[in-house]
């Protein structure tokens, strides 16, 4: 039993055009495979021109000469019949391919928002929600140091842009400050002096820090 080659085919336009059922439209809009005869009353002259019968039925077409296609897409009016609030609507549902966008979020979501007293989600973030994240604020680390002199700095209530003289002086005042021969000997702030001495430890034998 000879089989055909899988490879036996004609690649050729020609050949493709050749095997094609559908009509073919001239450069003027004519389909000139139409054998059907004008619609229009009266009229013999071959119908190859196609118009939608209505906006309803825009698959199904009335065929027409030239002249009568003409003179009927002249009077076509796809909006005949409906009032101007449905004019726009069918307009807005074209501007977006018949796909509304849909509101960010659902209401149920807002709803959530507003159960907890906010009715803008960005209130959650408070005064940091117009904050420019580019840019260090006051007193925010705008350098990177060390895990222990990052922390030193936050228990000396310092800067990372401060000078070692700077810092020296803070270190001194807060010592002063928590001393018990300032506050009538008592050992209260005693843990917190410890770690204002370690802090400073941290600081003067750094490298981060201009003298």
């Amino acid at each position: 039993m000879d089989r055909k080659s899988p490879f036996d085919f004609d690649i050729r336009a020609s050949s493709d055009k050749k095997k094609r059922t559908r009509g073919r439209r001239g450069m003027s809009g004519a389909w000139e495979t139409s054998v059907r005869q004008c619609e229009h009353p009266g009229c013999e002259e071959a119908g190859q021109y196609r118009c939608p019968k209505s906006p309803d039925q825009l698959n199904e077409y009335l065929w027409f000469c030239k002249d009568h296609a003409r003179e009927y897409n002249l009077k076509w009016n796809y909006f005949d019949g409906q009032t101007e609030s449905e004019m726009m609507d069918a307009m807005e549902r074209d501007r977006v391919w018949g796909r509304a966008t849909q509101p960010l979020g659902s209401k149920d979501e807002r709803l959530a928002w507003q159960r907890l007293g906010i009715e803008d989600p960005h209130q959650v973030l408070g005064d940091n929600a117009t904050r420019n994240p580019g840019k260090a604020t006051s007193g925010a680390a705008s350098r990177k140091l060390p895990p222990t002199e990052r922390r030193a700095l936050e228990i000396l209530d310092a800067r990372d842009t401060w000078t070692r003289p700077e810092i020296r002086k803070q270190y001194k005042s807060l010592v002063k400050d928590l001393h018990p021969d300032r506050n009538a000997g008592a050992r209260t702030d005693e843990d917190r002096l410890q770690e204002v001495v370690w802090a400073w430890d941290q600081i003067k034998e750094s490298r981060n820090f201009r003298d």
